[in-house]
């Protein structure tokens, strides 16, 4: 009996995909009312006898413009799987191109089990048929997961082997993600399909705050609150305030801001968005890549000073002849004039973008700003609990110097620093400067031959500044004297002569006389 049973399962699988492939054929000939009575006593006749259920689980989502971040999590899940049993393997670099995941190829089958239950997952690559002409290209393909398993197992495959995979899958991506470095793409790109709003490259900057030339007490200073915020989700529930934190990084050009933000990606291990507002059109898209963006990550704005007002920095295209627009191609027409209309972002939408109720969307983010003249920026916008950290990056101190030494020539000290550490506490020099010096120009040199170097620009910097005070100082005063020159020749204009003034009629010379 139990043998007719187990030759009665194929069969029963043959009959029913016969009435499927049967019903599929009637469909193409049937007209559109009698469709929908096929497919739903079909799909009955289905259910009566298969005792499986399918669930599938798309790549993109949102109109085909957001990967999904379930299907993520069972591509990341399935990679230790099918590795061992899939013939049909992709391969993918990560973790700085030293080692591969394998991933199963479209339209394969792997098989998985969770507390004695078996289920099967299988990657499907269906084309698709544009029936429509578009102005921008799409994709002829789409991919989705299809999990299969018995019907008796469906609350334990839906509710803990589900939560089991999505768990499983988002820490084996962790574990092989490399940090990447987004820019946020124009607008006309966000709605084809698979268009994004962030495009991305490799993050593998090296920097970290060990090699940051700061002085020690502020590198701490900037670490512990990183990492309080870190760890700060239940804190940042209890007061009320959304999960993140804003920090201004200000000061001369080459004292190492952009290396700061390099540094502060390697500690948190969140990937860094690299926000351009010139190709932002309005406060609306800016809400958009904020939306777009998860945590884990660092929105920077650099040089905020310079992107706030985005419609003075355009300049204004020269109008062409009537022949030449004529002659353009229309679309290409259309998208020129898309780009050369100024920005409508405002004050008002950045300050919303870092601070408004919109900012709470997503948690465990750090805003950063840069600028080189933190005067010339509006208080609202940097004040407390928007810029929470102010940060000044200065000329290189002492204490910066010895890291730089360490880094650059492996000394902790010499018996040139003491000369050094007088230079530097009577001129100005920007890390970067500093830096320069200090590197060997060839294999040759020596850590001696650098440091003198670095003294002798030092010197000459030093010179240099004295000559450019006693200017400033000639210039100045020559100011205050043409300027007191000028005062008195006013005064002598405006007082007037005895001889030219006039007493009834006549001048006072004529009243001596008389």
């Amino acid at each position: 009996m139990m043998m007719r049973m187990g030759e009665m399962g194929p069969q029963l699988g043959s009959v029913i995909a016969s009435v499927m492939f049967v019903c599929a054929i009637f469909r193409q000939y049937l007209p559109p009312q009698l469709r929908h009575y096929v497919d739903k006593y079909s799909h009955k006749l289905v259910k009566l006898f298969y005792p499986y259920i399918q669930i599938t689980f798309d790549e993109y989502t949102n109109e085909f413009r957001k990967r999904s971040e379930v299907y993520s999590a069972i591509q990341s899940y399935l990679s230790t799987k099918s590795s061992t049993i899939v013939r049909r393997l992709k391969a993918h670099d990560v973790k700085d191109s030293k080692s591969l995941v394998l991933a199963m190829d479209d339209n394969e089958e792997v098989a998985d089990e969770f507390q004695g239950i078996k289920v099967w997952w299988v990657l499907v690559k269906r084309e698709l048929r544009q029936t429509s002409f578009s102005v921008y290209p799409q994709s002829d393909e789409k991919k989705h997961y299809k999990l299969t398993f018995h019907r008796r197992h469906r609350d334990v495959v839906t509710g803990a082997y589900l939560a089991h995979v999505i768990k499983e899958g988002k820490a084996i991506t962790v574990g092989n993600r490399q940090r990447k470095l987004y820019v946020n793409n124009p607008s006309r790109n966000w709605y084809t399909y698979r268009g994004s709003t962030w495009s991305h490259v490799v993050f593998e900057h090296p920097a970290t705050f060990e090699t940051l030339a700061l002085h020690p007490k502020m590198k701490e200073e900037i670490v512990n609150d990183l990492i309080k915020f870190r760890k700060g989700k239940e804190y940042y529930a209890k007061i009320g305030k959304a999960w993140k934190r804003g920090y201004l990084l200000y000061g001369p050009p080459g004292t190492g801001k952009s290396t700061m933000i390099a540094a502060m990606s390697n500690l948190m291990d969140y990937d860094v968005y690299d926000l351009e507002l010139t190709t932002v059109k309005d406060n609306t898209e800016l809400r958009k890549l904020l939306i777009d963006t998860p945590s884990k990550s660092i929105i920077v704005i650099e040089d905020i000073d310079c992107s706030l007002d985005l419609t003075g920095q355009r300049k204004k295209k020269k109008e062409k002849d009537e022949e030449d627009n004529e002659e353009k191609d229309p679309v290409k027409k259309k998208m020129e004039k898309e780009e050369s209309q100024p920005s409508k972002v405002t004050l008002s939408g950045l300050l919303n973008f870092i601070d408004g109720i919109w900012s709470a969307c997503g948690g465990e983010r750090l805003i950063v700003f840069t600028t080189n003249y933190v005067d010339k920026l509006d208080p609202a916008l940097i004040r407390r609990g928007r810029m929470d950290m102010h940060i000044e990056l200065s000329y290189c101190c002492y204490e910066a110097f010895k890291v730089l030494a360490k880094n650059y020539l492996d000394l902790e000290s010499h018996e040139l620093f003491e000369t050094i550490e007088r230079l530097l506490g009577e001129t100005n020099m920007i890390p970067a400067d500093v830096a320069e010096n200090l590197m060997p120009n060839s294999v040759t040199e020596d850590a001696d031959s650098c440091l003198k170097k670095f003294i002798e620009a030092l010197e000459s910097a030093k010179e240099e500044a004295r000559k450019k005070a006693e200017e400033e100082e000639a210039s100045k005063k020559a100011e205050e004297e043409a300027k007191l020159k000028a005062e008195k020749e006013e005064r002598e204009k405006q007082e007037p002569a005895k001889d030219e003034v006039k007493c009834n009629g006549t001048s006072a010379k004529e009243e001596d006389a008389k």
